[in-house]
């Protein structure tokens, strides 16, 4: 299971000649290879090899180190008959589904600590908190941001299903609070992804004028879930 989401470029450019859905394409396609046939590799050992290489595909043009170069957040999970793997770097979310029905979040909540004044605009998050000690990562075109990555192992036998959620998607329980993890996986086993998103939009709509949940953010932001039964 690979979720990615691809964090949105300034006004001011990023100083690379290629899109964000060029960089998650391509980053998405070697974590595809990767955690298929490299099973005697870490998923952070995954994810840094992904990283060097979509690097490698535009260091000769690009500027990898702008702090805006694309980048994108990360939800993986792996499993074999005996375990399962899972890493998540930035604000997207993992949610493992036990036996008996709860539900475990695995979340890089690195973002949500830090405080309102720091984030106050995109110039300074990107100066001092952006894949910084002290800030938050994303992979970008730096391999050992993967070190930075929440990882670990359950047995296969605690976990019944799985989903992975962008940040846009987990609204539905960090932003307007409609109910806990182990409500909104019911949404999406029951009723499907669509639902959860469906559900979401309309929130955000109603929320468009007052922004007594949504603040400072934007109205809509992508949303993806992806759900696997084990």
């Amino acid at each position: 299971m690979i979720v990615l989401d691809g964090v949105t470029p300034p006004r001011g450019g990023t100083g690379c000649l290629h899109s964000v859905p060029w960089y998650t394409a391509r980053l998405g396609g070697s974590l595809t290879e990767l955690t298929v046939s490299r099973r005697d590799l870490t998923l952070s050992e995954i994810l840094a090899r992904s990283i060097g290489r979509t690097a490698e595909a535009h260091a000769q043009t690009c500027e990898l180190s702008h702090p805006r170069t694309p980048q994108a957040t990360v939800a993986l999970a792996r499993w074999s008959a005996d375990a399962v793997e899972y890493l998540v770097l930035s604000d997207s979310a993992l949610l493992l589904q036990g036996p008996d029905g709860t539900v475990t979040p695995v979340l890089d909540d690195r973002l949500d600590r830090l405080p309102r004044s720091a984030l106050a605009t995109e110039a300074l998050v990107d100066a001092t908190l952006r894949n910084k000690e002290g800030g938050f990562f994303t992979a970008a075109a730096d391999p050992s941001v993967a070190d930075r990555a929440v990882t670990g192992t359950v047995p296969r036998a605690e976990v019944r299903a799985l989903a992975a959620l962008t940040d846009g998607a987990t609204r539905w329980t960090e932003k307007f609070h409609e109910g806990d993890w182990r409500a909104l996986f019911e949404v999406v086993a029951k009723e499907g992804a669509r639902s959860l998103v469906d559900r979401v939009r309309e929130l955000e709509t109603a929320d468009r004028e007052e922004r007594a949940f949504l603040r400072r953010g934007k109205t809509h932001d992508d949303a993806t879930v992806v759900h696997v039964e084990l």
